[in-house]
């Protein structure tokens, strides 16, 4: 989920969130990742020849033998009725052939995963912060009992066949000022040990390019001066505990500096020069090698990556303007050689240039996997209530397109009108009928029904029920079990400066086992 309309927000953060962010400032903070290149390695002209180069990088030359996907210009408007037919898409594609078979952690992936135009990494360089006035201004002196003595015997834990998830990006912040986490009978444990002793099994994060840099979540004025958590060197310093907790993990890639989502997709500062869409594919190819560089270098490569936020409407397709604001309002479209604003009236090769996207960072994922460790690809979008819509996305994509996730992802909101599980089990499937290589994902869902409400339906774990039954589902990631807002209530309660798991929401969970 990206940006919320109407949110409630701590009392410092909502001083500051909404006031414009500083045209000034530096375009990336500490190290300058490399992660584009003088001259696309895939494109038949343009340069980037304003950007300079860090010497801290070299330079691989493309494989002669590494071939690149051909992309169709052709691309159609997104439906917006539910019963409007979609149009033909037609195209002439060249496309690597890649086997139809398909196995759990394998690639589907339609392109060669060859190494081209990478970066060697030697050093490291969310969401909007949708808390509410529940969650405290920090740092403040927690008021809650003292933690009660943990057990010394390993307690038995249950055990879920599928993914029990949690995006909990902002919990490094909260360590950061203090926060003591408490379970449900007051012992004090970390986020890890209370997410696995109630059955959670995996962990989504987050990431950034330079959310310091001016119009990034953390630019000057934005409330999060200090430190720009979400950028590559706290999600890998992140990413070592997943990992050392023996979570699934799912790496969550923005391919910008703010929040990306269906509204916005603000092209990152370091690449608003870039030229064309190949030169603008290898600027994402780099990058995400970089970033997964990076964390194979500390043993916590991610099983599962997400190439991109909620990108129904495509993706690195806007432009700050002087009225931007930091939660990324009041945008322009780029120049059509680079968008990819997924509308045919804006721009007629705007599919194409997100597909191309897709594919480099696609490519860059795959380039990390071993016989041993396979990792996934996913594309993430919302409004699975909308199935022709969905239908159009995917169709677009991956049919005419010819660039293949290994798991399509959705953004499962009943709050905002996406539906109910019954809703998101049958639109999976009948994807999984149409496209039977690939496996499904509830990359964000809450169960609320209203503004800080959730009515303990069942829903919550309804949500994982029906991923259960429906074909090659892999489960759900809970959207951030410290935060309320217009998505819903929270798995956790804030007592001052410190949070307390709520049993009622964690015995929902308990029918999964």
């Amino acid at each position: 989920m990206g940006k919320v309309k109407g949110i409630a927000i701590g009392a410092v953060t909502a001083a500051l969130c909404f006031v414009a962010c500083s045209d000034s400032g530096s375009g990336a903070e500490g190290d300058f990742d490399f992660d584009y290149v003088g001259e696309s390695s895939s494109s038949t002209g343009g340069t980037v020849s304003e950007m300079p180069l860090s010497s801290e990088f070299q330079i691989i030359p493309l494989s002669s033998e590494s071939q690149i996907i051909s992309l169709s210009s052709e691309s159609q408007e997104i439906p917006q009725s539910s019963e409007s037919q979609t149009d033909s898409l037609s195209s002439e594609v060249q496309v690597i052939e890649s086997s139809s078979s398909f196995a759990p952690f394998s690639s589907s992936v339609v392109f060669d995963s060859a190494f081209y135009g990478g970066a060697h990494p030697v050093s490291s360089g969310m969401e909007p912060p949708r808390s509410s006035a529940s969650e405290p201004p920090f740092p403040r002196s927690s008021n809650s009992e003292p933690p009660r003595s943990s057990s010394s015997a390993e307690p038995s834990r249950p055990q879920y066949a599928k993914i029990l998830g949690a995006d909990i990006s902002r919990f490094q912040e909260y360590e950061s000022y203090g926060t003591k986490i408490y379970d449900v009978d007051g012992t004090e444990k970390d986020i890890f040990a209370l997410l696995r002793d109630h059955g959670f099994n995996a962990v989504r994060l987050k990431t950034f390019l330079s959310p310091k840099a001016a119009y990034g979540y953390a630019a000057a004025g934005c409330g999060q001066d200090s430190e720009a958590f979400g950028d590559k060197e706290h999600v890998v310093a992140y990413a070592q505990k997943v990992k050392k907790a023996g979570f699934t993990f799912l790496l969550d890639i923005h391919y910008s500096d703010v929040w990306a989502d269906p509204d916005t997709q603000i092209i990152p500062e370091r690449w608003r020069k870039v030229a064309n869409s190949d030169a603008m594919a290898d600027s994402v190819y780099n990058y995400t090698y970089d970033l997964m560089a990076a964390l194979k270098q500390v043993d916590a490569l991610p099983d599962m990556v997400q190439v991109g936020n909620e990108i129904t409407n495509g993706m690195l397709r806007d432009l700050p303007t002087s009225n931007t604001n930091c939660w990324g309002d009041n945008v322009q479209l780029a120049p059509n050689s680079v968008n990819g604003v997924m509308n045919k009236q804006q721009n007629p090769n705007g599919i194409a240039n997100t597909a191309k996207y897709l594919a480099a960072g696609s490519r860059a994922v795959k380039a990390f996997e071993t016989s041993s460790h396979k990792i996934k690809t996913v594309f993430h979008i919302e409004s699975p209530q909308n199935s022709t819509t969905v239908n159009w996305w995917m169709s677009s994509i991956i049919k005419t397109e010819k660039v293949s996730p290994d798991v399509m992802a959705f953004s499962a909101y009943t709050a905002y009108e996406h539906g109910t599980p019954d809703t998101w089990e049958k639109l999976i499937s009948d994807l999984a009928s149409s496209y039977p290589n690939l496996e499904f994902l509830i990359a964000e869902y809450n169960g609320g029904t209203g503004k800080n409400f959730y009515g303990f339906d069942g829903s919550r774990a309804k949500t994982h029920q029906i991923m259960e039954q429906v074909p090659r589902g892999l489960g759900a990631f809970f959207w951030e079990p410290a935060s309320y807002g217009e998505w819903g209530s929270a798995l956790l309660d804030w007592e001052g400066n410190s949070l307390r798991a709520n049993e009622k929401a964690f015995d929902e969970y308990k029918i999964l086992f």
